[in-house]
């Protein structure tokens, strides 16, 4: 299968996380996606451990399918070298600090007289503009600076970390691939090219439109896990179990409310939640703790309330939903042929170009003697 972005070629001067998840999902829709990496040690993210054969098993999952040039971008030599890669490319990915591309004369303003249709997007922090372009950051800065993390802070004494990356993902990967697609539709109207300044802050926004909206509308700013669906209710709260594992509760709607408390069997006085809160929270608490996960996950299920049992990270890779799905079925592969289920990208099946294909991430400078003439 070809897939929709056939023919499209991506420059990929990203590291680390956000642009290469967001190559990776172009590639998976069958774009030619060309990474340009640092001779000798490439890119950070090939370091990292745990490895896998010969590479880090983090670079592999998030650079399956794309190709490796090797150039010194401080080399003007090496420079010119990448010219009709950037002559002939449709998309350009970069990830560096606002200003780099610029005194490696590969900015923007500079490409797009050698390219006019050039989409060109740039990944930053803080966006390449405004007081904090240059500020160093993680993701657990931009969170922190968006507002987001206050929402769920859990105690002094027990400070809680987000588990997934949510700016670089979230606030970064997707804003990028969809402001990408639109450019190509832009493109195809116009036939210019246009510049892409994704600032991670930024795309964290959009999680928090409740939040704002509570905050601007009715003065009613947000408290850390104090809010519906952040902790504050009996009805949106994890309740640990006897053996240590957690039921995820969900039960927001009255039909669902209705559901969860006779399955638990909560007494009469404690069911309207509206009343007393906190004790409903501690009576559901309590009966939850009263058993262990495998006497709640049958009951739960049969009341169909919104309420499931936490899985771990391998419970959920062996999940009936996913291998009906196939979700886990694309396959990564190393130089020494093992194999083992590539990262899960959110292209329809219909769209991927590669489908279930064996595909590996190529070796440092794989691809310099096909590309680099």
């Amino acid at each position: 299968m070809a897939g929709p972005l056939s023919g499209v070629k991506v420059l990929d001067f990203s590291t680390l996380l956000p642009g290469p998840m967001a190559t990776l999902f172009l590639a998976e829709a069958g774009a030619e996606v060309i990474k340009v990496e640092r001779p000798g040690t490439g890119e950070d993210m090939r370091h990292y451990k745990p490895f896998w054969g010969r590479e880090s098993i983090n670079f592999s999952m998030l650079n399956r399918g794309k190709k490796s040039i090797t150039a010194d971008l401080k080399d003007a030599a090496e420079r010119e070298r990448l010219r009709p890669l950037i002559e002939s490319a449709d998309v350009l990915v970069e990830q560096f600090r606002p200003g780099v591309m610029q005194r490696l004369q590969l900015d923007y303003a500079t490409l797009s007289r050698i390219n006019p249709k050039l989409i060109y997007c740039s990944i930053s922090g803080f966006g390449q503009s405004g007081p904090k372009a240059n500020r160093a950051g993680h993701d657990i800065n931009y969170i922190g600076d968006a507002g987001l993390l206050s929402l769920s802070l859990g105690t002094t004494d027990t400070p809680v970390i987000p588990p997934a990356l949510i700016a670089d993902i979230a606030g970064g990967s997707y804003p990028a691939v969809l402001n990408i697609l639109l450019a190509l539709r832009e493109r195809d109207l116009t036939g210019q090219g246009t510049y892409l300044d994704i600032a991670m802050t930024d795309g964290v926004l959009p999680f928090m439109y409740w939040a704002i909206g509570n905050g601007m509308g009715a003065d009613k700013w947000p408290e850390s896990g104090a809010e519906l669906v952040t902790g504050g209710s009996p009805r949106y709260r994890l309740y640990p179990t006897a053996d240590s594992r957690f039921v995820a509760a969900g039960p927001l709607e009255d039909k669902f409310w209705a559901a969860f408390t006779e399955a638990i069997g909560l007494e009469a006085e404690y069911r309207d939640d509206s009343k007393d809160p906190a004790a409903t929270a501690k009576r559901v608490a309590e009966i939850i703790g009263s058993h262990d996960a495998a006497h709640w996950e049958p009951l739960l299920r049969k009341a169909d309330c919104c309420c499931t049992i936490v899985k771990t990270v391998r419970e959920a890779m062996d999940d009936e939903q996913f291998r009906h799905r196939g979700v886990f079925r694309a396959r990564l592969v190393n130089e020494k042929g093992d194999a083992l289920p590539a990262t899960p990208t959110p292209i329809v099946p219909s769209l991927r170009a590669h489908g279930d294909d064996e595909l590996g991430a190529s070796t440092l400078g794989a691809h310099n003697d096909d590309l680099l003439k």
